[in-house]
């Protein structure tokens, strides 16, 4: 049996794990890097080991610093949630021969999954559907592999996921310049730069399904998740079970599931991913046929695995501890039922209309309400520093119900009325898509955030101007309070009435200006010169309370040194406070290059002198594993170059200058 359980992982999924193995009556140990060494999930273990640095690759990387974590607490096996060294067949090895349960798959059959492209062998081998493809080595001659395999095609690395190496390829001329960039990313991911070519399904569903499988030779699948909602390759949306999924199909895919896991020797809980083809025709009209093809194999738990918990009333974490203690699967297993849907969505730290740019920073209020049917799994609280090194993800947000629509209108409830503050955030976008109508009428692909590019926008939400007003109200509403005079009179009463008083806030790009008088009880205001219809006011420091144009919210307003936050049933605002006075040093020089986040600088393409124009490449930046390109706003000339490869940046600093032409 299991007595003492290192968690090899961070964040969310190592809460998570401690959480059902405290539950089994399981210690547990925590091993940190420096930035995690205040983080919610050190505290929640028995135990916890630092290890030294901030880079995964010193820190949560470092198999032979965990196994020597383990030995010195004296835990009897290790789980490697998700990420990091959870599909590493060596560090798996390393841990038997340390004399440590390693909860996930044998080695060799992490191993034999570990190459995309030994896997779709494998998989061809046992009967699974699979796309054509063929790896890239150094004599292979691009065109005519992608000419034979049809363009579009997917550039992917043979190691790792998450979409990074990652490139769809649509022309020839393209081909080369993607190959290079899906290699480099490659390498930085996952220290191994190989990758291949395969064919590229336009618009697809993807769908995965579930597989548990124990040390006597019995696998199961748990039904399927629909994951199709993507940006950047990586999931934002999952459910179970899919609305696109019959039960003559969820059998197909369950079945061909079951075989890819017994062809491996699979134990413990993991995930079969297939891509599912809508386009092709029907024998004699009607609706089109749903071809599937086999995607890979995730040796570990996945991300969304909540969403199967809820529908099944299991926990994968428990069954994955009780496998590696070599118990057979229970009856509630094999006999596993589908109870209503769950939808989960992933909320990221990063700024949308931007480009999905991971967002780093402080959460100073981090608060998701406690509704019946929605789970939160998180490794972040109040205080919580989001840092460039890790993944951006700061929760994953769940609800379940009697219907898919329910679950829908539940979770979009419970994300609205959220309080999120100091770190931008996608939660704007997750409760568009959850009350969008192709979404609640089921019809999702991974080409939906394309075709609804004004949820990505912003486009057609609500106007920031009341909770600007809000804002103004609670702060004079402080500064009242505060007053070591006076403090009594209403806010912003004037004995002589004169001049309206003025606050300004900027809100992402957009700058708000506020002006307000009160006068023998009733409020006049306007935003940006537009007056507003208000008809009731009553403000506190943290609340103000508004009637405008014959609608009265309530608004809560949290302030910090620089920012107001105000939530309200109309959205939420992060409204930065603009000084009376501006500081003439903090304006960027006209054609200056500033880093969207922070990160390190990989490449820098030009130097001072260069002529370039406007769109190419300058710098290179890494951020959380992936690659940002910054481009010349401008034609011109590089005047001034200011980082160099390997230097690290913060938002908003200076990379580079580009004087413009004169015309």
């Amino acid at each position: 049996m299991i007595h003492k359980l290192l968690v090899a992982n961070r964040g969310e999924i190592a809460a998570r794990v401690m959480r059902t193995a405290h539950a089994l009556g399981i210690a547990t140990v925590a091993v940190y890097s420096d930035p995690d060494a205040d983080a919610p999930f050190v505290r929640l273990a028995d135990e916890a080991v630092r290890l030294p640095g901030a880079a995964p690759s010193d820190t949560y990387l470092r198999g032979d610093l965990v196994i020597e974590a383990a030995r010195a607490t004296g835990a009897d096996a290790v789980h490697p949630g998700y990420g990091f060294l959870s599909e590493n067949a060596g560090f798996a090895r390393d841990c038997a021969a340390a004399g440590l349960t390693f909860v996930g798959p044998t080695p060799e059959a992490i191993a034999s999954m570990g190459s995309k492209l030994e896997a779709k062998a494998l998989m061809e081998k046992a009967g699974v559907p699979v796309l054509p493809g063929a790896t890239v080595g150094p004599d292979t001659d691009l065109g005519a592999v992608a000419a034979d395999i049809g363009f579009p095609v997917l550039v992917k690395a043979a190691f790792g996921g998450g979409g990074r190496g990652m490139r769809v390829v649509h022309e020839p001329a393209e081909l080369a310049a993607a190959v290079e960039g899906a290699r480099r990313e490659a390498a930085s991911a996952f220290g191994d730069g190989t990758v291949f070519l395969e064919r590229f399904v336009v618009d697809p569903r993807h769908v995965e399904v579930q597989i548990v499988g124990d040390t006597h030779g019995e696998v199961v699948h748990l039904f399927e998740r629909e994951c199709s909602i993507q940006r950047r390759y990586q999931k934002i949306v999952e459910e179970s079970p899919s609305p696109a999924v019959d039960d003559a199909l969820r059998a197909e895919l369950g079945a061909a599931a079951v075989a890819a896991g017994k062809a491996i020797g699979y134990t413990g809980a993991g995930t079969v991913e297939f891509v599912v083809d809508a386009s092709g025709g029907s024998p004699g009209g009607g609706a089109p046929r749903m071809e599937f093809f086999f995607l890979e194999v995730n040796t570990r738990l996945q991300v969304e695995h909540p969403v199967t918990e809820l529908v099944t009333g299991l926990d994968l974490v428990a069954l994955q501890l009780r496998v590696a203690e070599g118990e057979p699967l229970p009856p509630e297993v094999t006999g596993a039922v589908l109870d209503g849907h769950a939808i989960e969505v992933r909320l990221y730290a990063e700024d949308v209309p931007a480009g999905f740019l991971p967002a780093t920073g402080t959460l100073h209020r981090f608060r998701i309400p406690d509704l019946p049917g929605v789970r939160v799994d998180t490794g972040v609280e109040d205080g919580s520093v989001v840092s460039p090194h890790y993944d951006p993800m700061l929760a994953k947000v769940i609800a379940h119900g009697r219907t898919r629509a329910e679950a829908a209108r539940t979770l979009a409830r419970a994300l609205r009325r959220a309080e999120i503050h100091g770190v931008t955030t996608n939660r704007d976008l997750l409760v568009d898509i959850l009350r969008e109508e192709e979404f609640l009428a089921g019809r999702t692909d991974t080409g939906y955030l394309t075709r609804h590019s004004a949820l990505v926008s912003g486009d057609g939400r609500p106007s920031g101007h009341p909770r600007a007003l809000a804002a103004a109200l609670a702060a004079q509403a402080g500064n009242r309070v505060a007053a070591p005079v006076l403090r009594n009179l209403p806010s912003g009463w004037r004995n002589v009435g004169g001049m309206p008083q003025r606050v300004a806030y900027t809100l992402g790009d957009e700058k708000l200006e506020v002006a307000y008088t009160f006068r023998r009880g009733w409020l006049t205001a306007s935003v940006n010169g537009a007056l507003l219809d208000v008809r009731r006011a009553e403000a506190t420091p943290d609340a103000v309370e508004l009637e405008v144009g014959g609608v009265r919210r309530r608004y809560t307003v949290h302030r910090v040194p620089g920012w107001s936050f105000v939530d309200g049933p109309d959205g939420s605002a992060a409204l930065a406070e603009v000084p009376r006075f501006a500081d003439p040093d903090a304006v960027a020089h006209a054609g200056s290059l500033l880093a969207p986040m922070p990160g390190a600088v990989l490449r820098v393409l030009a130097a001072p002198g260069d002529t370039v124009t406007a769109g190419q490449a300058l710098v290179v930046l890494e951020a959380m594993k992936m690659e940002h390109t910054v481009t010349a706003p401008v034609d011109g000339v590089v005047g001034e170059l200011h980082v160099g490869a390997g230097d690290q940046v913060e938002t908003g600093q200076v990379l580079a200058v580009v004087e413009e032409e004169a015309s």
